[in-house]
């Protein structure tokens, strides 16, 4: 079983490595977070489950420090506040805790980074749409099937595999290429 499952992560990352559009994808994901955050703009991300924590890793080390002691960067996990996720949860819908915060914290020029295996997670989904209506860029990362996300996000990163923690494991990696890519255009001299 161990080996098996090695193998499935190992057959993903390379459909993942082969695939130019999926790369270009990163590529323009990351310019995209570079210049949201040379313009003083903030990194916001969104996830349910084990995509939740993805998003907080991510958070973390963007605004903690990746690779490189630098200056921190503007980047929030929509899902740290636990009393506020439980508040609007109970008070409006579960439906509503991301579009909710973005109201408050997202502004024209901003970055959300949406994360959902499915694509069609609905809290996830309603945030994309408050993003789309506000000006705030979407990048998506899902697996490969097709998904509400799809036709909301200015790029959306679809892994190329339908099996949730193979899709998870891809999107820490790539969360990490994005961190690291940031990090090295933003501080070039460290």
């Amino acid at each position: 079983m161990i080996q098996r499952i090695i193998k499935q992560h190992q057959e993903c990352i390379e459909a993942l490595i082969s695939n130019e559009l999926i790369l270009s994808y990163v590529q323009k994901a990351a310019d995209m977070m570079t210049s949201c955050l040379r313009h003083d703009g903030k990194i916001l991300l969104c996830g349910n489950g084990g995509s939740a924590s993805d998003a907080q890793h991510i958070a973390a080390e963007l605004s903690g420090r990746f690779l490189k002691n630098r200056k921190a960067l503007f980047a929030e996990a929509l899902t740290a506040n636990t009393s506020y996720l439980t508040a609007v949860a109970n008070d409006y819908s579960y439906e509503h805790i991301y579009a909710r915060a973005l109201e408050a914290k997202g502004r024209k020029g901003d970055v959300l980074i949406a994360i959902s295996t499915s694509g069609n997670s609905a809290n996830i989904v309603q945030a994309c749409e408050y993003a789309r209506e506000h000006g705030i860029t979407i990048i998506g990362l899902t697996g490969s099937k097709t998904g509400k996300m799809d036709a909301l996000c200015d790029v959306i990163i679809k892994i190329p595999s339908d099996h949730t923690p193979r899709i998870q494991e891809a999107h820490i990696l790539i969360g990490h290429i994005l961190c690291e890519y940031v990090e090295s255009q933003l501080f070039p001299e460290g």
